[in-house]
């Protein structure tokens, strides 16, 4: 149960903590070989794109106590896309259509967007021009197998978030 509705989710996909996970409209998260980890919060944002074997990591170990972990919200901008192999790490914020190159491990926010982030850690290596970017809507939206309309009036049932 993601995003308030029952999200297909591959087999070998994991999410832990799915009641702290928001998945925007249209976004398509659940991805062979993913991690999700939502003790932070994650928030991924509409028609959001996850590639194969990525983790989303919202909680980390303390460094002197393992036993214990630090949380930290995750918020995904929509219409981004995180590349194949990539880790984005608790307290990241990614603005509306940041792409993460295949590998990157994000460590920092980059709440504007419109950007291109690669390398470990990751930094921008292009911007994207604003004026070019074509937003686009399906006719039939939803929050996993619930229509858009429907959706709030089941989203406090299921979310913690």
């Amino acid at each position: 149960m993601v995003g308030g509705g029952y999200y297909p989710v591959h087999p070998t996909c994991t999410i832990a903590n799915a009641r702290k996970v928001y998945v925007g409209c249209n976004a398509s998260i659940a991805r062979p070989g993913c991690y999700i980890q939502g003790a932070g919060t994650v928030h991924f944002g509409d028609y959001v794109r996850l590639a194969p074997n990525v983790g989303i990591l919202s909680a980390n170990h303390d460094l002197y106590d393992q036993r214990k972990y630090n949380a930290a919200p995750i918020v995904i901008g929509d219409y981004s896309w995180i590349g194949m192999n990539s880790i984005v790490t608790a307290g990241v914020v990614l603005g509306p259509r940041t792409i993460v190159a295949a590998g990157a491990v994000v460590t920092k926010s980059f709440p504007d967007g419109f950007c291109i982030l690669a390398g470990v850690p990751a930094k921008v290596v292009k911007y994207l021009d604003k004026e070019c970017f074509q937003p686009w809507h399906l006719e039939n939206e939803y929050y996993g197998y619930i229509p858009k309309e429907k959706f709030e009036s089941v989203r406090t049932k299921y979310l913690d978030i």
